[in-house]
């Protein structure tokens, strides 16, 4: 098989070399006989030939012989960090805030998650960001982190107390 290296006329072994023919009644395969270098056969046509024009064939006309087409360039992904950075701070702030020990973290997060989805909500209204409903996610997440649940307590705390007479 090594010697089966394609010759400068295509597939098979090169001209130079003839081809292996098998041992008698060994069986397997031989090469067909080498054909004249003349007929057509595989490979490239006009293989070691100069390049010559095929005249059947319309020639192609210059660069810049048709007018350049608009092309779709590929636009700039608009980001939205801040809209989902006031997203999950939202979403960590109604947690802590639920949880009663940590409500003064979930205030604080809930700050900052109104901040974040403020400026998000702006960037998106002004076309720099996509997600501005993260942005609002975020900044509705943060009123309740930070105004409504600790509302909420110390209405509950305010009844117990009302009601054990304190």
């Amino acid at each position: 098989m090594s010697d089966a290296q394609p010759g400068s006329g295509g597939f098979g072994p090169p001209p130079s070399q003839p081809p292996h023919q098998p041992a008698q009644g060994a069986g397997g395969y031989a090469y067909p006989p080498a054909a004249p270098q003349s007929a057509p056969g595989y490979g490239y046509p006009n293989a070691g030939q100069p390049y010559q024009q095929n005249p059947s064939y319309p020639v192609a006309p210059p660069m810049g012989a048709y007018p350049q087409t608009p092309g779709y360039a590929m636009a700039l992904q608009p980001a939205n960090g801040m809209g989902t950075t006031g997203l999950v701070l939202g979403i960590i702030g109604v947690v802590c805030s639920v949880v009663v020990v940590m409500w003064w973290l979930g205030v604080i997060l809930g700050i900052l998650a109104i901040i974040f989805g403020a400026i998000g909500r702006g960037k998106a209204n002004r076309g720099e960001a996509t997600n501005k409903g993260a942005a609002t996610a975020g900044l509705v997440c943060g009123i309740i982190a930070t105004v409504i649940l600790p509302l909420l307590l110390f209405l509950v705390f305010a009844s117990i107390m009302g009601a054990a007479g304190l």
